[in-house]
């Protein structure tokens, strides 16, 4: 297949030779059967890294506007995120998310492992943001463990919009499995799914030492788009707009707070 073509004989042992990628906590990836892997999001080329250090084969969830462009470049990308097995994914939400998240059920229930970033998006600026509760949803339906990952310099190795990597060494650290049993039968209860997801970020940010942010990534991004483009046109930003302000740095809540709330 492709992407064992390209691991182990074209891209694999390049990668590997040019910038030697590190790995802590490999032993914590079962050798056989479903997992979830669970990451930050730092760059593009996170998920090339982790796929790089880990034995087994991992199927991400990739953004659909790798899989529908136009001209050769387009073509070609689909081809390459096809040839991968690259699940695509519409980030606009509602049911298109949800065919994506049954998607990585199949690939759990086949007994594969499955990586998907609860941030939903880059982040834009190195620090760890709130995670989607579609993470939380796919681990209670399959009851797969949660192995937490953070990718380590890859920001700094190749910052968005930046097409080559710095000669730099990339890291992977990954965590001990989670177990979200308790909470079976709990996957459309939207207070567990905030507990479970709040659980996982906590465990990202203290394997990867960022700061956390308590907005979703992608409202940062577009408030930030949305402020740079009223200095442009010379009007002055509001103070304090909103819930798009980064600089409200709260930790995620502590495992079960959020059902302890509602009840």
């Amino acid at each position: 297949m492709f992407y064992w073509f390209l691991k182990v004989f074209a891209l694999g042992p390049l990668l590997k030779t040019v910038f030697r990628p590190w790995v802590e906590g490999l032993e914590n990836v079962p050798r056989e059967g479903p997992a979830i892997l669970v990451s930050n999001h730092l760059s593009f080329s996170d998920s090339v890294w982790l796929p790089l250090v880990v034995p087994r084969r991992i199927t991400f969830p990739a953004k659909i506007e790798y899989f529908i462009g136009t001209g050769i470049k387009g073509r070609l990308t689909a081809l390459f995120f096809r040839g991968i097995g690259q699940v695509p994914i519409d980030r606009a939400g509602g049911r298109a998310s949800q065919i994506a998240l049954d998607a990585g059920l199949r690939i759990l229930q086949r007994g594969d492992l499955f990586g998907i970033y609860p941030e939903g998006t880059r982040s834009p600026d190195g620090r760890l943001y709130k995670g989607k509760t579609g993470v939380a949803r796919l681990a209670l339906a399959s009851g797969a463990p949660v192995l937490p990952v953070a990718m380590i310099g890859t920001d700094k190795m190749q910052p968005p919009g930046k097409a080559l990597p710095k000669l730099m060494r990339p890291g992977v650290r990954i965590g001990k499995p989670l177990d979200f049993s308790r909470y079976e039968g709990m996957e459309d209860d939207r207070f567990v799914l905030r507990s479970v997801t709040d659980e996982i970020m906590y465990e990202l940010m203290e394997l990867s030492g960022q700061e956390y942010v308590d907005i979703y990534a992608q409202r940062s991004k577009e408030d930030s788009q949305a402020k740079r483009r009223s200095v442009e046109s010379g009007d002055r930003p509001a103070s304090g707009s909103g819930s798009g302000d980064t600089t409200t740095t709260d930790r995620p809540e502590e495992p079960g707070s959020a059902v302890r709330k509602a009840s």
